[in-house]
């Protein structure tokens, strides 16, 4: 299950672990701002929140990673 809601600075997208596999992990929150995306879960043990913070860049790579076979690449962008 997801939500995605629409706050003024940043689209929030939360990921709620429905699996039937147990244990289940805690939510995942993934914002997306106008220069980055943070992916924010609370680690269980310490009970904080871990953030991860990627560019824009690095978003564009991932999903273009998703659909790639193993191996190492670079995504030549066009300047214009």
């Amino acid at each position: 299950m997801f939500t995605i809601e629409h706050d003024f600075d940043a689209t929030v997208i939360t990921l709620v672990d429905e699996g039937g596999d147990l244990p289940l992990l805690e939510d995942v929150i993934i914002a997306a701002f106008e220069d980055c995306v943070t992916i924010d879960q609370v680690d269980p043990r310490t009970d904080q929140i871990v953030r991860i913070t990627l560019s824009l860049a690095q978003v564009r790579d991932l999903g273009a990673a998703l659909n790639l076979p193993e191996g190492s690449y670079r995504i030549d962008r066009d300047p214009a």
